[in-house]
């Protein structure tokens, strides 16, 4: 019910646009948040945005970088990546959850199945 894509291969300093395409009842209601996870770490929260996208929060190490946004006529979400370093590789997952203590514990109703980006150094 979440479908990520954009991401890929990128060298460090560049930007990339994370997509989420959601088909999920009550979107407009649901909060939106970005995890990653890099080989050999636990699963970590990026960034979170709530229902009607007025109000966002982020993980300190991309704050000033990443930007979380969505889009309620579309049903997307969306996580622009800028300044990419090579501590960034992960692979990003997105997730919808209509609480947003539970959204921001990772404890999200809706995941989708990831997509891979490498920055090169």
């Amino acid at each position: 019910r979440l479908v990520e894509s954009g991401g890929g291969l990128v060298q460090a300093g560049d930007s990339l646009r994370l997509s989420c395409a959601a088909s999920i009842s009550f979107f407009t209601s649901y909060n939106m948040g970005w995890f990653r996870q890099a080989p050999g770490k636990e699963r970590e929260f990026v960034a979170a945005v709530d229902w009607n996208g007025h109000n966002d929060y982020y993980e300190p190490s991309v704050k000033g970088r990443f930007f979380a946004s969505k889009d309620n006529v579309n049903y997307m979400a969306y996580l622009q990546m800028n300044s990419l370093k090579p501590e960034d590789t992960a692979i990003y997952y997105c997730a919808g959850e209509s609480n947003w203590g539970r959204l921001v514990a990772g404890l999200a109703e809706y995941w989708g199945q990831g997509t891979q980006v490498t920055v090169s150094s």
